[in-house]
C-alpha cells in the first residue's frame, strides 16, 4: 500500500523537512487550544452553497479522507506521519472552513471514565508516531 506522502511530488526539489513549515504557512502553534490528542475529528460534507475557500493542501485532503470515520488527533498524526503540532494546525484550518467537526471523546462529554476503545486507539496512534 502506498503512503499518502508518495503522492506529494515536488518539481522544485523541496526539502521534505521544510514541508511542515510550508503547509502551516510558518505557523508553529494551532490557533485553537481545545485540540488534544484524544479530540475526535469527523469530516463534514461541504455545503454546495458555501464556497470552497482557499485551495487545500494535500495534507488537508488526506485528513478529510481519513476522518470520514471519526478519528482522534493522535491517530490522524500517526497515519499521516506528521508531528502532532502540525496536525493540530491543519485540523484547525479545516474546522475554520467548516470542513471538519471536532469534539471531545465520548467519555469526556459524559464526564465519566475514559472509554477503553478510545484509549487503545490513541495508544496505537502514538505507537505509530
Amino acid at each position: 500500500m502506498k503512503h499518502w506522502t508518495d503522492r506529494l511530488e515536488s518539481d522544485d526539489g523541496e526539502d521534505p523537512l521544510v514541508r511542515p513549515y510550508t503547509i502551516t504557512r510558518g505557523r508553529t502553534a494551532p490557533r485553537r487550544d481545545d485540540l488534544t490528542l484524544i479530540t475526535v475529528v469527523t469530516t463534514v460534507e461541504p455545503d454546495e452553497a458555501r464556497p470552497a475557500g482557499r485551495r487545500l493542501e494535500p495534507e488537508h485532503r488526506a485528513i478529510l479522507e481519513l476522518c470520514r470515520e471519526p478519528a482522534a488527533v493522535a491517530e490522524i498524526a500517526a497515519e499521516l506521519d506528521l508531528p502532532v503540532s502540525v496536525t493540530k494546525i491543519l485540523i484547525g484550518d479545516l474546522a475554520a472552513l467548516g470542513r471538519v467537526a471536532t469534539r471531545p471523546p465520548p467519555a469526556a462529554e459524559r464526564g465519566g471514565g475514559m472509554n477503553v476503545e478510545i484509549l487503545r486507539a490513541v495508544r496505537d496512534g502514538l505507537q505509530r508516531l
